[in-house]
Formats: C-alpha cells, sequence, structure tokens
C-alpha cells in the first residue's frame, strides 16, 4: 500500500521538523530542516515557494497541525501534517 507522506517525499517536498532545537539534534527525520513552531512565520522565506509540497511533523502531531495551519494562512498551499516523529515513514 502507498504512503502518500513517502510519496511526498519522494517527489522532493521539504521536510519540516518544528520541534525545538534540543528536541531536533535529539533525533529528526533524515534531511529535514529544523524551523521551530514559535520562529516558522519568520522563517517562511527558506520554504520555498508557496506551492512547493511540505511535509511538517514534530513529537505528536499538534505543534505540526498548528504550523501547517499558520503556513496555510501565510498563502502555502500544499502543507501536510504528517503528525509526529515516529508516523514519519521509516522511523
Amino acid at each position: 500500500m502507498a504512503d502518500p507522506i513517502l510519496d511526498l517525499i519522494k517527489a522532493g517536498a521539504k521536510v519540516i521538523d518544528v520541534r525545538s532545537e534540543e528536541e531536533f539534534e535529539d533525533e529528526h527525520f533524515p534531511n529535514a530542516i529544523n524551523i521551530p513552531v514559535n520562529i516558522i512565520q519568520t522563517r517562511t522565506a527558506e520554504l520555498g515557494e508557496k506551492t512547493d509540497p511540505l511535509v511538517l511533523y514534530c513529537a505528536s502531531g499538534s505543534r505540526s497541525a498548528y504550523a501547517a495551519r499558520v503556513l496555510s494562512q501565510a498563502g502555502f498551499k500544499k502543507v501536510v501534517n504528517a503528525g509526529g516523529l515516529y508516523d514519519m515513514p521509516g522511523m
């Protein structure tokens, strides 16, 4: 069965870890970019075009859900909340 999150990543989606820097340093998804949820609004320039796919995750899915709403409201069109780190494919 296909994994839609994995398909997005394979197609070139940026993976954004919205946890704290400390959590990110402990463990993170391969090639993820760490942009903590509390500063994501100030770092949208790092996310590329507003039509580029973005996959967000945190520890449980709540911070990434909030960050996904923030980015959607900022005009990003393809934002996916993947949930927690261990919900990510291969973790």
